[in-house]
């Protein structure tokens, strides 16, 4: 006796609504029959075919970063550096050139330095906190440019303002990585940016339990060819992270307004110990940016403070070692404070001397502040500290 074929389950009829945004776990969608499979690849209605090209938890999630940022049609993918070479991938090819700020993330570092130049496309370094050197990097052939609104770790503000306009000048379009600052602090598509890019992984999912990045182009035609190169690629995003940083994305105003407020106090109680040679936060007066930070960061210094002690890799085991209740790892953007060491982390393939060309010392940490009472963090600080 022949069994019918295994029919699939099929989602209950309801007249309510789920208030939580349900996972939609798939990886594949049926329609019902090739006229209307043709009809969602023209455009001509909505639906999904296949995760990789496409699906509703990355479309809401991309929609809600959509509007924080002012912008429209942004994807989802699956991290921030997926974010980074999807935008410089769709705009260049072999015998392009591109400039970089010489502050970026230690795998965007990589990707300028390493990857693009085995691809043919040649790049060259630049401070992003001096037009003139920026300027001085572009060439006839300077096809995009690629910049952090806050450098990662040093927390020097890019003068965003020059570079876009420079950019803008010569027809280059300006990528801009705005994970630091988040769109509460900046939106780069306010001031002509081109391209904006966010690690969704940190401060915006804001748990450490989602891997995800976030990218959408000004240009429609240039916003379509990333949607395309990403589906090629393969970098999409997993529905059940995109469904963790929506939840997440909920409480991110309150938790960014508590890490902030928070970061410009213990950023002043670093400042009093003898063993810190120095503090880099943009809220304060002796910041090397301060003046650009309060123009573009006028509703705050942000949640990320760095700082260098004095006695280079053996005080900073000391300091590692004796901060309890802080957790010592490569990341930032946690409910809970996390700190990082670049010389051993993101700039480990950095050679010393370029790594110092950067102020990045053995002895340099960066400070990714989280939820918790202010008091209770800095007295963890001063007790690991203390002489």
């Amino acid at each position: 006796m022949t069994k019918p074929p295994m029919k699939r389950a099929v989602w209950p009829d309801s007249v309510s609504r789920p208030l939580v945004t349900p996972l939609q776990a798939s990886v594949v969608y049926t329609a019902v029959d090739p006229d209307a499979l043709d009809a969602q690849y023209e455009g001509e209605t909505n639906g999904y075919t296949y995760a990789r090209e496409g699906h509703p938890n990355a479309d809401v999630l991309a929609g809600l970063i959509d509007g924080m940022e002012g912008a429209t049609g942004g994807q989802v993918v699956s991290s921030g550096m997926a974010a980074v070479t999807v935008a410089m991938l769709s705009v260049l090819k072999a015998g392009d050139h591109a400039v970089g700020a010489d502050q970026l993330y230690g795998r965007s570092l990589r990707l300028m330095n390493e990857e693009l130049p085995r691809m043919g496309i040649a790049t060259t370094l630049a401070d992003p906190t001096d037009i003139t050197a920026f300027e001085a990097a572009l060439r006839p052939e300077t096809r995009m440019i690629l910049v952090e609104t806050v450098a990662n770790p040093t927390l020097r503000i890019a003068d965003l303002e020059g570079i876009i306009a420079l950019g803008r000048s010569r027809g280059i379009p300006v990528a801009v990585d705005n994970t630091f600052t988040t769109p509460v602090l900046i939106r780069p598509f306010d001031l002509g940016a081109d391209i904006l890019i966010h690690s969704i992984t940190k401060m915006l999912a804001g748990h450490s339990d989602a891997t995800l990045g976030y990218v959408v182009a000004r240009d429609a035609e240039v916003n379509e060819r990333m949607i395309t190169l990403a589906a090629t690629l393969g970098v999409n995003a997993s529905p059940f992270d995109c469904w963790m940083a929506e939840r997440g994305l909920y409480t991110f105003d309150m938790r960014f307004e508590r890490a902030s407020n928070t970061a410009a106090a213990l950023a002043e109680a670093l400042a009093r110990f003898e063993s810190v040679a120095r503090v880099l936060y943009p809220g304060r007066p002796d910041h090397p940016d301060h003046n650009r930070a309060s123009v573009l960061m006028a509703k705050g210094g942000g949640n990320m403070v760095s700082f260098e002690l004095n006695g280079g890799r053996d005080a900073a085991n000391r300091f590692v070692r004796a901060l309890d209740g802080v957790a010592f790892a490569p990341t930032l953007g946690d409910v809970a404070t996390t700190v990082s060491h670049a010389a051993s982390s993101s700039h480990r393939a950095l050679t010393e001397d370029a790594r110092l060309a950067l102020g990045i010392s053995q002895g340099f940490f960066r400070v990714s502040v989280g939820c918790e009472a202010p008091d209770d963090l800095i007295g963890a600080f001063e007790a690991a500290l203390k002489p």
